[in-house]
């Protein structure tokens, strides 16, 4: 590890390992093959990368992203690593000298899509060319139960065997969404063997958490947006129709909107995920198309115009903001239409049974996420099965939601669920409660049940929010081994016996004039609207909020010469410094180049390429230039 400490600081610029990292780079340099699950931010790549670097070899990356390849290549060439991306979008003479490269033994890391990989040619070459680590980003796309399932990605442990031929091939799978179903697929699916397994937490404590049903949808996203004036943002919508339509609204209001979505030609999504890595300000309105292995590090706010496929999908997206560290901002809507729109996919889709029992399980787990009354961190990791606190970061802890004592109401919706014996789902459950004689209430006989019609003081709607709020509190659980059945919690069976207090969150929905101010009230400083002036290029503190005036001056400065370094090489800003640099210097003013390089994040090469110029930068700010 002595060797990879030394590379770590001469090609990354970090002094030590974040948290993990240490763990799961001692079981790669041992030789064992490695499943790493680890949040999105926490450093996985370097997982891979630093080996390589280290170690003789090839490495091979899967990666199911072009995009990704050409990021994590470009950076990698910026720190003075050989690497490569050989892949479809590169010119024919481009492959043709990357192939070239591998016979000469040029490289030490090589990007290929999975449906490159299958091909007989490029296993033979990678074969020739000596290659010995087959590393697997985005491994939950193994896996039949992950969010992201890609059939290409089956091939691979036999696409490893193929290239090792009579040698051994080390495999290293990383993730930041794989709960225990997914993991034990990609185990099954990937290694030949038993391999060693780290989860990390899942836990992102720099991003706020906050989720709402459906009002003024431009209005609460063009909200977000203002409170981040001058930051990159990322929106999802659940159609193309909904991102153009979006779009359109957000570019009205003087944002700096890009449309993303697979019916776009192929160079126009190139060239708006090109301005969005390059140029600050820029939000880009996508559906899930867009995202996955976009390695920008300072993201400000995500926002979900529509309710996510799954609470994987949700965690994955919201990952993409703050991975810098520094705070960051989320924002999700859903309404009944996103709900029954999932519902109707789920029982369409052409799914087996088990599959479509397991993606029924994952909405509930999603919805109960959505109307949670308990913390909304604590909710969102349980459902990884990782415990947590109350985390002070979300609209719940805020309190911006009223609760009321729900112990009654608990024991009505759990005392319909233990008389109906956990079988029906919280529809049937609601008409049962409000005394509405379905057919499918009567044929079950459930009119005849002393809770027929005991709950009228509440709506349908709102005992579905109950029963999810019940779930999302661990007072109910399905069971997996029972056709997830709905059975009562040790916790819930304490609050039907009255043993225990329950709270829930207000049930009863505000009429729209309230819940206009509601929003106002959360949203804004006042209740007069977003002005369009509010989009103006003004700099974005909440990454710098602890500087004062004189350091946010400098920091303007720094990184008005990044942008112009960045433009004059045609690359991403961030490549050249992250954020987390430039908020380093202009707290530290450094005046040596030795001092510069004690910043995490300013490696040897990047100090004897970019050093120079800003120190030259501080200089001058000093100097009142």
């Amino acid at each position: 590890m002595i060797d990879a400490r030394a590379a770590l600081q001469r090609c990354f610029g970090f002094s030590d390992f974040r948290p993990g990292q240490r763990d799961v780079l001692e079981a790669v340099f041992e030789g064992v093959n490695v499943l790493a699950v680890m949040p999105t931010g926490s450093g996985k790549s370097l997982c891979y990368q630093l080996p390589a670097i280290v170690r003789p070899g090839l490495t091979i990356v899967v990666s199911p992203l072009i995009a990704l390849m050409r990021d994590q290549v470009q950076q990698l060439r910026a720190r003075g690593v050989a690497a490569a991306a050989l892949n479809s979008v590169n010119s024919a003479s481009d492959n043709a000298a990357i192939e070239e490269g591998l016979r000469q033994g040029r490289y030490r890391l090589l990007y290929v899509a999975p449906e490159r990989l299958v091909r007989a040619d490029t296993q033979a070459l990678l074969r020739a060319a000596g290659a010995n680590v087959l590393a697997i980003d985005e491994a939950h796309c193994v896996s039949q139960w992950g969010h992201d399932f890609r059939p290409e990605y089956a091939d691979l442990a036999e696409v490893a065997r193929s290239i090792a031929g009579k040698r051994e091939m080390q495999l290293i799978a990383v993730t930041a969404t794989a709960d225990a179903p997914t993991r034990a697929d990609i185990v099954q699916k990937l290694f030949p063997a038993e391999p060693r397994v780290f989860v990390r937490s899942f836990d992102r404590p720099n991003i706020r958490l906050a989720m709402r049903r459906k009002g003024d949808v431009a209005h609460d996203i063009l909200a977000m947006i203002a409170r981040h004036k001058g930051a990159s943002g990322i929106v999802y919508c659940a159609s193309r129709k909904g991102v153009e339509k979006l779009s359109e609204t957000l570019r009205a209001r003087g944002v700096a909107a890009l449309p993303y979505h697979a019916g776009l030609a192929p160079e126009i999504r190139s060239a708006h995920q090109d301005e969005f890595l390059r140029e600050d300000g820029v939000v880009i309105v996508a559906t899930i198309a867009f995202g996955m292995g976009i390695d920008k590090p300072n993201v400000r706010f995500v926002c979900h115009a529509d309710l996510p496929q799954s609470i994987e999908s949700y965690y994955q997206e919201i990952g993409r903001a703050g991975r810098d560290g520094l705070p960051a901002d989320t924002l999700t809507l859903y309404g009944d239409s996103d709900i029954m729109l999932r519902e109707r996919q789920i029982e369409g889709g052409d799914a087996p049974p088990e599959r479509k029992r397991m993606e029924r399980r994952k909405l509930n787990a999603l919805l109960a996420l959505c109307e949670t009354p308990r913390c909304r961190r604590q909710t969102l990791l349980a459902a990884f099965a990782e415990d947590s606190q109350p985390c002070g970061n979300c609209d719940i802890c805020e309190g911006k939601w009223p609760l009321f004592n729900g112990v009654v109401a608990a024991q009505k919706a759990m005392s319909a669920i233990h008389r109906t014996s956990g079988r029906f789902f919280s529809g049937h459950l609601a008409n049962l409660l409000i005394g509405n004689a379905t057919a499918a209430i009567t044929r079950h006989g459930h009119h005849l049940l002393p809770t027929f019609g005991a709950g009228k003081e509440f709506k349908p709607a709102q005992w579905r929010s109950i029963f999810r709020q019940l779930h999302a509190a661990d007072m109910i659980a399905q069971d997996s081994d029972d056709r997830d059945r709905w059975v009562l919690t040790p916790a819930g069976r304490e609050v039907l016996a009255g043993r225990a207090e329950l709270d829930l969150r207000a049930a009863a929905a505000p009429d729209a004039r309230a819940l206009r101010r509601a929003l106002h009230e959360i949203d804004m400083d006042d209740d007069s609207g977003v002005p369009a002036q509010a989009f103006s290029g003004a700099a974005e503190k909440s990454a710098a909020a602890d500087l004062t005036a004189t350091e946010l001056r400098l920091l303007a400065v720094l990184k008005a010469k990044r942008l112009e370094i960045a433009r004059a090489q045609k690359q991403p800003p961030f490549v050249i410094f992250h954020d987390s640099v430039l908020v380093g210097i202009a707290q530290g003013r450094p005046r040596t180049a030795q001092a510069l390089q004690q910043l995490p994040g300013v490696g040897p090469v990047k100090l004897a390429r970019y050093g120079a110029i800003f120190l030259d930068v501080v200089a001058r700010h000093e100097g009142g230039e």
